[in-house]
């Protein structure tokens, strides 16, 4: 009932307005100049000149064995979930440079987290695996930082621990290569190194659940759009970083990133 009363409220008050002389009741329809321009995202696409626009970020939890038990999770027995990023929180990694990445507000546990980054040129709802690499136009090496103290604490309390991951800066990424270039990464080496010492090592063909089937499932929840990207979860061995340390991922096939903490 309540819900009820509600949408018949917002439809008296649609009308309402309506009979107003001048007046216009828009709902994201462009029919009426914006207040300012918010700014769009994009991802430089490796020796193109061109730039892919993101819409959305999406990013898989424990989809590596190892980093679920490192974590307290049974990965046997849990299906994958998802969180989001916004897109703003994207910090680009250009190709030979030291990208300076701050150290965010709020936390005394900051944690690394290299992960393979799928980058989606097609949608559509209800993908079966079998369909869904066709959506995928490339991929590129990231980083999903995380405030480990925050999320866990917020976990702790049966909270959403959105504060311990959706921040400023936490999605850091290098350029995407087109897979019609590459190929789809289903194996290869994926690496981070803290101050050249090895911290994170592991293998693509060890995630639970592949690029594919993470398409498909977020396309079940979902409809997926052009401009999404899937940070598709990181192998075992996550650690801290404090300001100074340098951080180098790499993934095969992929460019190397070089992230310095300041």
């Amino acid at each position: 009932m309540a819900s009820t009363n509600r949408r018949q409220l917002l439809q008296g008050t649609a009308a309402a307005a309506a009979l107003l002389p001048g007046a216009t009741f828009a709902a994201g329809d462009g029919a009426a100049p914006p207040l300012f321009d918010v700014p769009g995202v994009s991802i430089p696409i490796r020796d193109s000149g061109r730039s892919f626009p993101v819409r959305r970020i999406y990013c898989i939890g424990r989809n590596y064995a190892a980093h679920a038990l490192e974590r307290g999770s049974n990965p046997d027995r849990e299906p994958p979930f998802f969180f989001h990023k916004p897109t703003d929180a994207i910090q680009l990694v250009r190709k030979d440079e030291v990208l300076a990445h701050p150290y965010p507000p709020l936390t005394q546990n900051y944690h690394h987290e290299i992960e393979l980054v799928a980058a989606l040129h097609k949608g559509g709802r209800d993908l079966r695996p079998e369909d869904a690499l066709a959506c995928v136009y490339g991929y590129a090496v990231g980083l999903d930082m995380t405030r480990r103290d925050l999320q866990n604490a917020m976990a702790a309390e049966k909270k959403p621990w959105e504060i311990g991951k959706s921040f400023d800066h936490s999605a850091v990424i290098g350029p995407i290569w087109p897979a019609s270039a590459s190929g789809h990464f289903t194996k290869g080496a994926i690496e981070l190194a803290v101050n050249g010492k090895l911290r994170q090592s592991s293998d693509l063909s060890k995630m639970i659940w592949s690029v594919a089937e993470q398409v498909s499932r977020l396309s079940q929840s979902g409809e997926l759009f052009p401009g999404d990207i899937i940070y598709s979860g990181t192998p075992e061995n996550v650690g801290p970083v404090v300001p100074g340390d340098v951080m180098t991922g790499r993934i095969e096939g992929l460019y190397t990133i070089v992230v310095k903490v300041v």
